[in-house]
Protein backbone atom coordinates (compact mmCIF):
# COMPACT_ATOMS: atom_id res chain seq x y z
CA UNK A 1 0.00 0.00 0.00
CA UNK A 2 1.10 3.51 -0.77
CA UNK A 3 -0.38 7.26 -0.68
CA UNK A 4 0.22 10.73 -0.12
CA UNK A 5 -1.64 14.07 0.19
CA UNK A 6 -2.28 16.51 -2.69
CA UNK A 7 -3.84 19.71 -2.77
CA UNK A 8 -5.90 20.43 -5.33
CA UNK A 9 -5.14 23.42 -7.47
CA UNK A 10 -7.59 23.37 -10.76
CA UNK A 11 -10.78 26.08 -10.85
CA UNK A 12 -13.27 23.30 -10.58
CA UNK A 13 -12.14 20.93 -7.99
CA UNK A 14 -13.06 17.75 -8.72
CA UNK A 15 -15.94 18.76 -11.15
CA UNK A 16 -17.98 16.57 -13.13
CA UNK A 17 -15.13 17.08 -16.27
CA UNK A 18 -12.02 16.72 -13.93
CA UNK A 19 -13.23 13.97 -12.05
CA UNK A 20 -14.35 11.99 -14.96
CA UNK A 21 -10.91 12.12 -16.17
CA UNK A 22 -9.78 10.97 -12.92
CA UNK A 23 -12.15 7.61 -12.43
CA UNK A 24 -11.03 6.75 -16.01
CA UNK A 25 -7.39 7.02 -15.71
CA UNK A 26 -7.75 5.11 -12.11
CA UNK A 27 -9.84 2.75 -14.20
CA UNK A 28 -7.15 1.67 -15.77
CA UNK A 29 -5.30 0.25 -12.94
CA UNK A 30 -5.84 -3.15 -11.62
CA UNK A 31 -4.88 -1.74 -7.37
CA UNK A 32 -7.79 -0.11 -6.08
CA UNK A 33 -7.21 3.31 -5.35
CA UNK A 34 -9.08 5.36 -2.59
CA UNK A 35 -9.36 9.19 -2.18
CA UNK A 36 -9.45 10.50 2.04
CA UNK A 37 -11.21 13.35 2.89
CA UNK A 38 -12.62 14.95 5.65
CA UNK A 39 -12.97 11.04 7.63
CA UNK A 40 -14.79 9.15 4.52
CA UNK A 41 -13.24 7.05 1.79
CA UNK A 42 -14.20 7.61 -1.92
CA UNK A 43 -13.37 5.12 -5.07
CA UNK A 44 -11.20 6.69 -6.94
CA UNK A 45 -12.28 4.46 -10.03
CA UNK A 46 -15.85 5.74 -9.53
CA UNK A 47 -17.42 8.84 -10.79
CA UNK A 48 -20.72 9.09 -8.64
CA UNK A 49 -17.90 8.42 -5.45
CA UNK A 50 -15.82 11.00 -6.27
CA UNK A 51 -18.78 13.29 -7.12
CA UNK A 52 -20.66 12.95 -4.16
CA UNK A 53 -17.27 14.05 -2.28
CA UNK A 54 -17.16 17.51 -2.87
CA UNK A 55 -13.90 18.34 -3.30
CA UNK A 56 -13.09 21.82 -3.90
CA UNK A 57 -10.10 23.81 -5.07
CA UNK A 58 -8.14 24.26 -2.11
CA UNK A 59 -8.91 21.03 -0.42
CA UNK A 60 -6.26 18.49 0.27
CA UNK A 61 -6.84 14.98 0.17
CA UNK A 62 -5.09 12.04 -0.02
CA UNK A 63 -5.08 9.07 -2.28
CA UNK A 64 -4.24 5.95 -1.31
CA UNK A 65 -3.25 2.82 -3.75
CA UNK A 66 -3.16 -0.77 -2.85
CA UNK A 67 -2.36 -4.30 -5.26
CA UNK A 68 0.10 -4.78 -8.11
CA UNK A 69 0.61 -1.50 -10.08
CA UNK A 70 0.32 0.73 -6.76
CA UNK A 71 3.07 2.57 -7.20
CA UNK A 72 1.74 3.59 -11.07
CA UNK A 73 -1.53 4.56 -10.25
CA UNK A 74 -0.19 6.60 -7.44
CA UNK A 75 2.24 8.42 -10.17
CA UNK A 76 -0.90 8.73 -12.11
CA UNK A 77 -3.08 10.41 -9.71
CA UNK A 78 -0.59 12.81 -8.50
CA UNK A 79 0.39 13.45 -11.94
CA UNK A 80 -3.45 14.29 -12.95
CA UNK A 81 -3.69 16.33 -10.01
CA UNK A 82 -0.82 18.18 -10.43
CA UNK A 83 -1.28 19.01 -14.16
CA UNK A 84 -4.67 20.39 -13.28
CA UNK A 85 -7.17 17.15 -13.64
CA UNK A 86 -6.89 17.64 -17.59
Amino acid sequence: MVSTKAKLTNDLGFGMRPASAFATAMSRFNSSVIIKFNGSDYNAKSLLNIISACIQRGDEIEIVAKGPDENEALAEAIRLIENGLG
